[in-house]
């Protein structure tokens, strides 16, 4: 079993993928994660350990079963967790569908959800519970949204300081994961 200290982005980015300068770099929730990626370039002690990393890059015309799905399930055995970005722009797609599935339904990973247009904890939140726009946009990923309960899932806005604590936090971490369900930072 491969050392497991990764986090597992997954993202929404067009079939077929095209990691050129523009067919990745356009794709909105691509821009995200790369965000995460920027911030770790920056500051050596964010606690961002890329996945996507772990496994030599393929290119867009590499066979799915072959290749490309093979790979992703490699990433996502030497992974803690998954970071999942949903937005307004997110569409199931095949590898989406794959990371979500295996990497919940397989794996076990527990799933940090980053919500890009929201800022702020209080922005997701109605009552004390996570909104209904935001419980919505679960619906763009249907394989999530029926797997999510058997993993804790955290639910956060794009805030720097809130994904930090997320991904530092040990109840969100393969081997010492708190219980399934859905969780959020209070207020």
């Amino acid at each position: 079993m491969p050392y497991r200290n990764g986090n597992y982005a997954a993202f929404y980015v067009a079939e077929p993928f095209s990691a050129s300068a523009l067919g990745a770099h356009a794709t909105r929730d691509f821009c995200f994660y790369n965000m995460l990626r920027a911030w770790k370039g920056a500051d050596a002690s964010f606690p961002f350990n890329d996945s996507h990393d772990k496994t030599y890059s393929v290119r867009d015309g590499s066979d799915w079963e072959a290749t490309l799905k093979p790979r992703l399930r490699a990433r996502l055995s030497a992974s803690k967790n998954i970071v999942l970005f949903i937005s307004s722009r997110t569409i199931s797609s095949r590898a989406l569908r794959e990371e979500i599935d295996y990497g919940i339904n397989n794996q076990g990973l527990p799933v940090v959800v980053i919500y890009p247009e929201y800022a702020a904890k209080e922005d997701l939140l109605s009552d004390g519970n996570l909104k209904q726009a935001v419980k919505n946009l679960w619906d763009r990923i249907p394989v999530f949204r029926a797997s999510m309960n058997v993993v804790p899932t955290l639910h956060v806005p794009m805030s720097k300081s809130l994904i930090e604590r997320s991904l530092r936090d040990e109840d969100l971490m393969l081997a010492t994961k708190t219980e399934p369900g859905i969780y959020r930072y209070g207020l």
